[in-house]
């Protein structure tokens, strides 16, 4: 068949394939773009930090110290938990899409926002859009804007959300996942008896995008997507297909949890069509190097080498609020509990050029109970984060404001765009190199010191380095 111009309609299909596949491109790399100002290049995770404080926060240290971005606890609605008391989990369990948590109010959070984007700082928000409250004992009555809820019964009028929104596909007995190697599992059943939304359907998908849109308006450009993995990839494109431009008219920012060690049948490279992943593989593999576990020099190909994603399609962190408390990938990593090796592999995470680095800022609490959540006041609302100095006090522990850490953010953007160069390496737990003619790092885990003359750039050595 020809049109009245004498061209093929199938030339003309295959023509508007072709845009079409070119748009989606377009679309995936604005997905992937930080959208850091200023040569910045690092994530602060400011877990359960009061929106308030993230304000401040934003203009007397992460602003003057040349952070990227600011990543908050998720700003929706959520079931309040009084037993145990209020833990920090119950923030990942919706109970409507309005912005009022134990971090304060909308208001606050738009200020914060705008507070934060006067001092260069992104904001970035934790979306839980997998699933709803929990079905147990307990679960309905009002969530923390005193909002209505049934979990029982599948009913969150807040959205609203109905019986006919979860999905109702899944094969197991309980309706929970228990098998990570059957993909449809994994998607289609309950996290932990979380109620999983059905994501397929429109009505679902556009409530989802209208908080996403709400947050974008309230000047949100990224976004940490709990849970992705339980939900499938063609889910999340068209869904963010929904999703607003930013202001300045790019795609948001979107890096999604996606733990993938390895071993199970979801691959995080299956969720590239959406976003950045977190890569889970990173904290692991340097927990057992700055441990001692595998030497340090092995680290000159460390990235893709060691078989991880591209380096701009992944947000590499230590630790994070999941897996130090033996979550969400399991223990293993390295956390602010072991201040020395973790340090050190923060050090390495942010004068290595390979991906986006983000890092933990926690608060204390009892490794035996680690539902425990923020420091709280009697009434449980959640303590200000005060500070002696430079250091935080009232129970938070301020990782990003460690000496080694907020420095290595400043080494960070000093060498942003610049690849390894003169690698260096003497004893196991020995290693050196530099960044192009901008930075150089040696880093020391031996009984003794480094006695060697050592490149640091073009026509450059130096003698007798570091402090073990």
């Amino acid at each position: 068949m020809y049109d009245t111009k004498g061209r093929t309609l199938c030339h003309i299909t295959r023509l508007l394939s072709l845009l079409t596949v070119v748009a989606l491109f377009g679309t995936v790399l604005g997905y992937t773009d930080p959208h850091c100002i200023g040569g910045r290049d690092s994530i602060v995770h400011l877990f359960e930090w009061k929106w308030n404080d993230i304000a401040a926060e934003c203009e007397r240290f992460l602003g003057p110290y040349g952070f990227c971005a600011v990543q908050t606890s998720p700003a929706n609605e959520n079931r309040v938990v009084t037993s145990p008391n209020r833990p920090w989990w119950e923030r990942y369990q919706p109970v409507s899409y309005k912005i009022q948590t134990r971090s304060g109010t909308e208001a606050e959070f738009r200020s914060m926002v705008q507070r934060c984007q006067a001092a260069g700082v992104r904001v970035y928000v934790d979306v839980v859009l997998n699933h709803m409250a929990k079905i147990e004992p307990g679960s309905s009555g009002l969530g923390t804007a005193g909002t209505y809820y049934d979990a029982n019964s599948l009913q969150f009028p807040g959205v609203p959300y109905g019986p006919t929104d979860f999905n109702d596909n899944c094969q197991t007995w309980d309706h929970n996942i228990h098998n990570y190697n059957d993909v449809n599992e994994v998607r289609n059943c309950r996290l932990e008896n979380l109620l999983d939304l059905k994501m397929s359907k429109d009505y679902v998908r556009q409530k989802a995008a209208d908080y996403l849109n709400h947050l974008i308006d309230l000047g949100v450009v990224g976004f940490r997507v709990d849970a992705a993995k339980h939900m499938w990839p063609g889910d999340l494109v068209a869904l963010f297909g929904k999703v607003k431009n930013i202001t300045n008219g790019d795609r948001p920012f979107v890096y999604q949890e996606v733990i993938d060690q390895g071993g199970e049948a979801i691959k995080a490279e299956e969720y590239f069509s959406s976003g950045r992943v977190l890569n889970f593989k990173f904290g692991l593999e340097l927990a057992r190097v700055f441990r001692r576990q595998n030497p340090m020099k092995f680290l000159n190909n460390f990235g893709t080498g060691w078989g991880m994603w591209s380096s701009d399609m992944v947000v590499n962190f230590i630790d994070n609020h999941d897996n130090q408390r033996g979550h969400g990938g399991g223990g293993g990593v390295l956390t602010h509990w072991e201040s020395r090796p973790y340090k050190l592999a923060t050090a390495f995470m942010l004068a290595h050029p390979y991906g986006m680095s983000r890092i933990m800022s926690s608060y204390e609490y009892n490794r035996a109970n680690n539902y425990e959540g923020p420091p709280h006041n009697d009434d449980m609302s959640i303590k200000n984060v005060t500070l002696s100095g430079m250091i935080c006090t009232n129970g938070w522990s301020c990782e990003h404001r460690w000496r080694e850490i907020y420095n290595m953010v400043a080494f960070r953007n000093m060498a942003r765009g610049t690849a390894v160069n003169n690698w260096w390496s003497g004893a196991d737990y020995q290693i050196a190199f530099s960044r192009g003619d901008k930075a150089f790092i040696a880093l020391n885990l031996e009984g003794f010191d480094i006695n060697q003359t050592l490149q640091v750039s073009t026509g450059e050595g130096i003698r007798h380095i570091g402090d073990r």
